[in-house]
């Protein structure tokens, strides 16, 4: 996460990433099978560990040969690529899609752009969202918590019965984190906090119960009481936690329509990671882990 944070960093300022710079800067499948070798080895041999080395392609497959130790080195092995037939530069392309796409791009438009099976665009898709798997990172400052929900049927009576919670933590000008939870019970919530909050950091939230405990474990924390219209106090309000909310909500329903409990957290990771780089290019940035192998892959 710091590394990639630090690359987005350097890209500051270049808000831009255009569809023509991607095409030449990745014209084929081998510009994109020499960035996966790029990112994922450099110029050191995984085998041999000699730095400096020249990398010569395999005919006819996605591996190279290495000028020192003549071993072969396949670089898409345990990558989100492994075992795909799909051309590798469609699956740049989707990666290009999923960048420039502000709320989400869904498997039937990914389908409809690179002509592939529903099936396979729905992989795609799941797999490109393991680039932007959320990792350890603790909020300082100002950060804003809350809890809500997503899915489900709304009823009256009972409009939180099938519905997912999912808790929720933003800097003020800074990161966000989010994760499907069990409950918005305190000993689900406080844990959560503790893991991811500095204990310097200050925190607002609304007046839910859970959090009532915070300024006991050390915090300093201040509410808002949405049940009585106050919605802003001074520096108190929840007004930006509530927009990631709003746009991750949005999304969700007018991309997606519907996600499961399983994949819920692969969806709020996407949108994290889209609102922690709102202020950079974001494709050089998933671009740059596609070397990186992914613990699940299917």
């Amino acid at each position: 996460m710091l590394q990639m944070y630090l690359f987005a960093a350097i890209m500051k300022g270049k808000m831009r990433y255009t569809f023509a710079q991607f095409k030449a800067e990745y014209p084929d499948d081998n510009a994109c099978l020499k960035a996966v070798l790029d990112n994922r080895y450099g110029d050191t041999c995984p085998r041999c560990g000699v730095v400096g080395v020249k990398w010569h392609p395999i005919t006819g497959r996605q591996g190279f040969v290495c000028s020192e130790c003549d071993r072969h080195v396949y670089p898409l092995a345990d990558t989100i690529f492994r075992k795909s037939s799909t051309s590798l530069w469609n699956w740049f392309y989707a990666i290009y899609l999923f960048s420039v796409a502000k709320n989400g791009v869904s498997a039937k438009e990914l389908e409809r752009h690179l002509g592939v099976t529903y099936k396979t665009a729905w992989r795609m898709a799941k797999q490109i969202r393991l680039l932007m798997e959320q990792e350890a990172l603790e909020l300082t400052g100002e950060v804003e918590v809350d809890e809500t929900y997503i899915g489900g049927k709304r009823k009256v009576a009972q409009k939180y019965n099938n519905k997912s919670a999912v808790f929720g933590a933003v800097e003020r000008d800074g990161m966000a984190k989010a994760k499907h939870v069990k409950s918005t019970g305190a000993r689900v919530l406080i844990p959560e906090i503790q893991d991811t909050i500095d204990p310097k950091a200050i925190i607002y939230s609304d007046e839910w119960q859970s959090y009532k405990r915070l300024n006991k474990l050390g915090y300093t924390h201040t509410t808002v009481n949405h049940s009585k219209l106050e919605y802003v106090r001074g520096t108190a309000h929840t007004n930006t936690i509530e927009g990631f909310w709003g746009q991750l909500k949005r999304s969700l329903d007018g991309t997606y329509h519907s996600v499961s409990p399983k994949y819920l957290q692969s969806y709020v990771n996407e949108f994290v990671f889209r609102y922690n780089l709102r202020t950079v290019a974001v494709c050089p940035v998933l671009l740059s882990q596609v070397g990186k192998p992914v613990s699940r892959v299917s």
